[in-house]
């Protein structure tokens, strides 16, 4: 048995591969760097076999979780770390670190616009149950975007208040339509900052962007990282979780929030997930470039058929994430169903619209992983609304990430072909 892949589409695919050898290149070389800057703290900190071993009940002494922690701080150039699978997801991780980073009168400030759709119920802006921020007695505001990039003179001015507390920069687009930002981009916004108000904490949602260039925000000024270990840094083996590295004071006080004041990141045990925690961390540098690769070919097949994409096949990346817009629901629907097809696990399944939670409308997920929810592993979704965009992210390795884009173009082209 054979993938069914007409000519065309094959046509379609080695001329967009043959495009591309500059961009390959490019994502190789910067995966090189991280891999050596990855080993290389695994070295200093003299990486055991002893340390793969789990713990159960209060995860009291876990020597493999606590050296974890030391090796994550050593990788983004931070005071600490704290690295867990108690963490239920990415917005679980960064709600800790507002709460412990924000108390009852201060203000939070969001950089660049509304950030992703399930941190509104976190921070109050919808009603999505009780213990947000608000109801806690923070205050929200947001600097909005100007020409859909960031206003660092709009930045400067809502962080002079002394109630600002911390500034929240959200690395990725998540599901608007502006540019992910570059490293260099957080670094300019630190500085407003740090300019107008130095006590502020800033805070980097890092979903999406780990191991994508050669530094962290956390290396540019940002007070702290935080992420989601399904996608890069899990490196497509750790089976959940999340990671914080920044301020020694934000991990301690996010820790609090995550278990209770008085215990904090001494009890949490393992059960068994180290090693897939250390393998996959080593492996987020090559896995993160297979996904990047993905997302480039992705472009420039869409873009030989006549769509929009963002990032354009030729840009450089500052996440593994790439949009496509359809502007209309069914080629929408039709590029997911042919990713959901040509995935390892669940192929067979076809993907509708659901209500799902924490979003304020119908979204799409075409996402046949070994993990669920693993978005370093091939995935498609997007929210039903105009203008209809899809965002696609992922895949362990480039030949299979290939073959699952070269399944969703076809599904699209034999559509179309029924629409005529």
């Amino acid at each position: 048995m054979t993938l069914q892949i007409s000519e065309r589409v094959q046509k379609l695919a080695k001329q967009a591969q043959e495009s591309l050898r500059e961009q390959f290149d490019r994502i190789d070389g910067i995966a090189e760097e991280n891999t050596r800057k990855v080993l290389a703290a695994f070295q200093k900190h003299r990486v055991a076999e002893a340390y793969f071993a789990g713990t159960t009940g209060y995860g009291y002494d876990d020597l493999g979780r606590d050296k974890l922690d030391e090796i994550y701080a050593d990788i983004f150039g931070t005071e600490d770390a704290l690295v867990r699978i108690n963490f239920v997801n990415g917005t679980h991780a960064i709600t800790c670190a507002l709460f412990g980073a924000l108390k009852p009168g201060d203000v939070l400030v969001s950089a660049v616009g509304a950030p992703y759709d399930t941190l509104l119920g976190v921070i109050g802006v919808v009603d999505k149950g009780p213990g947000s921020l608000k109801e806690y007695g923070v205050e929200y505001r947001q600097v909005e975007l100007v020409n859909d990039a960031p206003d660092p003179a709009g930045l400067a001015e809502a962080v002079r208040d002394p109630r600002v507390r911390a500034v929240l920069i959200q690395r990725s687009k998540g599901y608007s339509t502006r540019s992910s930002l570059s490293v260099d981009e957080i670094s300019v916004l630190c500085a407003v900052v740090r300019a107008n108000n130095p006590s502020a904490a800033i805070l980097v949602d890092n979903c999406y962007g780990e191991f994508v260039e050669t530094r962290e925000p956390t290396q540019a000024g940002a007070d702290l990282v935080v992420g989601s270990l399904i996608k890069n840094p899990g490196g497509g083996v750790a089976p959940t979780g999340g990671y914080l590295a920044g301020r020694h004071d934000l991990i301690e006080a996010a820790a609090m929030r995550l278990t209770t004041p008085g215990i904090g990141r001494e009890c949490g045990s393992t059960l068994g997930n180290n090693r897939s925690l250390y393998q996959g961390l080593f492996l987020a540098p090559h896995t993160t470039a297979q996904a990047l690769k993905t997302a480039v070919f992705a472009a420039k097949m869409m873009e030989q058929l006549g769509y929009r994409t963002e990032p354009t096949s030729d840009m450089v990346r500052h996440d593994i994430i790439q949009m496509i817009h359809f502007g209309a629901p069914q080629p929408l629907k039709r590029f997911c169903r042919g990713i959901q097809f040509g995935a390892p696990v669940d192929s067979f399944v076809t993907p509708e619209p659901w209500d799902m939670p924490g979003y304020d409308c119908q979204v799409i997920m075409a996402a046949g992983a070994f993990i669920q929810g693993a978005s370093i592993e091939l995935s498609c979704d997007a929210p039903m609304r105009e203008p209809y965009t899809a965002y696609l992210q992922g895949g362990l390795t480039y030949e299979s990430g290939k073959a699952g884009v070269m399944l969703a173009v076809e599904e699209l082209l034999r559509g179309k072909e029924k629409d005529i």
